[in-house]
């Protein structure tokens, strides 16, 4: 994938608890339209997530490696620092209703208000993801159902090795 003549260094943040294909999609687009794509798994140890950050960054890896110009990083803090710190001049959020768009709009301004030099690019992902969360994803799992229609392989691999056991399942006999 030819990188755009005028390329840009985007920063596509999230807690990707777990990636799904939804998120994939946004990567692959931004990289079409950037050229330099980093995604930053956001850590907040206050936060109590599903995969450790080493695990959410591995498993990015693992889904972006044929996308090509992607890199994973693990970031702590505001995204707008993270931002200085990599020379992102973009960020690019993914919004899959108007809830999310109100919320990220509201984020935008925050982050240009910090970091003027940075632009917010909001982008919708394909209409068959749009309905897919990484919430969705874990309460699929936490009632024993199967979510790998929604996620990466090597993500839905490792969903199946963390599948929590079905409530009947958990009953003394």
């Amino acid at each position: 994938m030819a990188a755009p003549k005028h390329a840009h260094h985007a920063l596509f943040p999230g807690t990707f608890d777990p990636v799904t294909r939804g998120h994939l999609d946004v990567v692959r687009r931004a990289r079409q339209l950037f050229g330099r794509v980093t995604i930053a798994v956001a850590h907040n140890p206050e936060k109590k997530t599903l995969f450790g950050p080493e695990e959410r960054v591995e498993l990015l890896r693992e889904a972006t490696r044929e996308i090509g110009d992607v890199e994973v990083t693990l970031i702590e803090g505001l995204v707008v620092d993270a931002c200085a710190k990599l020379g992102a001049d973009v960020i690019v959020r993914g919004v899959r209703s108007g809830t999310d768009f109100d919320y990220e709009v509201d984020m935008a301004r925050t982050n240009r208000e910090m970091l003027p030099r940075v632009e917010t690019v909001l982008l919708a992902p394909a209409p068959e993801h749009a309905h897919v969360s990484s919430t969705l994803v874990r309460q699929i799992l936490a009632l024993g159902g199967d979510a790998s229609a929604f996620v990466p392989p090597g993500v839905a691999r490792a969903l199946r090795e963390r599948r929590a056991p079905r409530a009947d399942a958990r009953r003394a006999p």
